[in-house]
């Protein structure tokens, strides 16, 4: 459901507008650490972002933010405050120079009115300059955001990053809670117990209201098959539900609370207007236009090296980021119903895969598989870009007639696309039978697909 300000949006906003202002609306940078002229100059591609209008500030043009979340424990630094030294296990300390355990690049386009959050798994073997290949995580342990900005552009191809932002772990945790939790679905079972670091991880499956420190929970597991990459399928899925609870017109009364949290925890070259502008923009685009992508890849194989490695795979982040971020040349089109398909049942109905594998081969897709299925309860079938091919997602759609696309990393890691079957398909399909020419093959029989 889209997100339209109306008449009451443009009251409040102008309601609020003060309370920005009262909090230091100005053109400062929000930085806690300082970057010399030659670091500076990297995020300097472009310059303004955003212009003030009479009530608030505006986005005017397309901008790339860099988002590093890091986790630093009294071990990782040399001198930890005097309340941390001796409590007897790694405590979490509130610092920005650590290994980044997230990395995310930001794309906020007011010309097309989306915005593209791009996932880099913090094993990503690449060139560190300066430093030769390593995990892309450690690039701000050696040279901060600037070295991480270099690293992730040259990863991408050479993109530019015009902001960074910093964020501890621990402001997560008080973050979440500002803007009043966050109603998700836990897709399992968690739970996990490191008494070295005071880490307690204990939540149980299905649909509930979390609290900043449960968040941080659900964000921090990651002790499955999918290691770090099931950890990025958990963090989209947070966020994309942060977006829809959060933002919204009412966002903009909390954001002097929200500002606190973002001066103790976070580190920034964005000014308070800058973010102001993003935070406007980000309140005005519908869900469907909020694109989630994770830098395409594979995992090393651990039997020939000690060290975990997510392998990147470079002509498809080129493909990724001519789509995506409008840079570099476009592709050749691909052959659409070539799209590797895996399907995901969260009905448990009997006759459910066999309807789809009907619709599919009958539109001429072959390479389609069954996969887990899924425990959360779906009454809208969800049409998910794996990879980030929206196109082919639309013919799935097509062929299908029914579902919603959704362009994010959150379904099976070796498809194109997946299928997440949702209870609309019964209706769909009753329809379908009334009609006395239904298009298909009839496959219920076949055991292969």
């Amino acid at each position: 459901m889209p997100v339209s300000l109306g008449l009451a949006g443009v009251a409040l906003i102008s309601a609020t507008a003060g309370a920005f202002f009262a909090v230091g609306l100005t053109s400062t940078p929000l930085m806690q650490r300082q970057l010399n002229a030659d670091e500076a100059s990297i995020f300097s591609k472009g310059d303004r972002i955003s212009s003030r209008n009479l009530q608030m500030p505006e986005l005017t043009r397309p901008v790339n933010i860099l988002v590093l979340g890091t986790k630093v424990l009294t071990s990782d630094v040399k001198n930890p405050p005097k309340d941390l030294k001796n409590l007897g296990y790694h405590a979490l300390v509130n610092s920005f120079d650590g290994l980044t355990d997230t990395m995310l690049l930001l794309r906020f386009n007011p010309a097309t009115k989306k915005l593209v959050v791009l996932s880099i798994p913090r094993d990503t073997r690449t060139e560190i300059p300066g430093r030769g290949i390593d995990k892309i995580n450690s690039a701000n342990v050696h040279g901060g955001p600037a070295l991480s900005a270099r690293s992730v552009s040259n990863l991408l191809g050479g993109v530019g990053i015009d902001r960074y932002v910093t964020l501890n772990v621990q402001g997560v945790e008080t973050l979440v809670d500002a803007l009043g939790g966050v109603t998700v679905y836990v897709p399992k079972d968690m739970k996990y117990q490191d008494d070295s670091q005071h880490l307690y991880i204990n939540l149980k499956a299905g649909k509930q209201h979390l609290n900043g420190a449960q968040t941080l929970q659900l964000l921090r597991y990651r002790y499955d098959r999918y290691g770090d990459i099931g950890r990025i399928q958990r963090q989209q899925m947070v966020m994309r539900a942060l977006m829809e609870q959060s933002l919204n017109p009412a966002i903009l009364g909390r954001l002097p609370k929200v500002l606190s949290v973002v001066q103790s925890y976070v580190d920034t070259n964005l000014s308070v207007e800058e973010l102001a502008a993003l935070v406007g923009f980000a309140t005005q685009i519908d869900r469907q236009d909020v694109q989630m992508l994770t830098v395409p890849g594979s995992f090393s194989d651990t039997r020939r090296s000690k060290v975990s490695y997510w392998l990147p795979s470079s002509n498809r982040i080129e493909t990724m980021m001519a789509r995506y971020f409008d840079f570099g040349t476009a592709p050749q089109a691909e052959d659409l119903l070539s799209a590797r398909i895996a399907i995901q049942d969260s009905t448990r109905q009997t006759g459910s895969t066999e309807f789809l594998l009907e619709r599919l081969h009958a539109a001429g897709f072959s390479r389609i598989t069954s996969d887990e299925t899924i425990r959360e309860p779906l009454k809208v079938t969800r049409i998910i870009a794996q990879q980030g091919d929206e196109d082919a997602a639309r013919t799935v759609r097509e062929a299908l007639g029914f579902g919603e696309i959704r362009v994010e990393s959150t379904g099976s890691l070796e498809s194109d696309i997946t299928i997440q079957l949702g209870r609309d398909w019964e209706q769909f399909s009753q329809k379908q039978s009334k009609q006395p020419d239904r298009p298909g093959l009839n496959t219920a029989s076949s055991s292969s697909y």
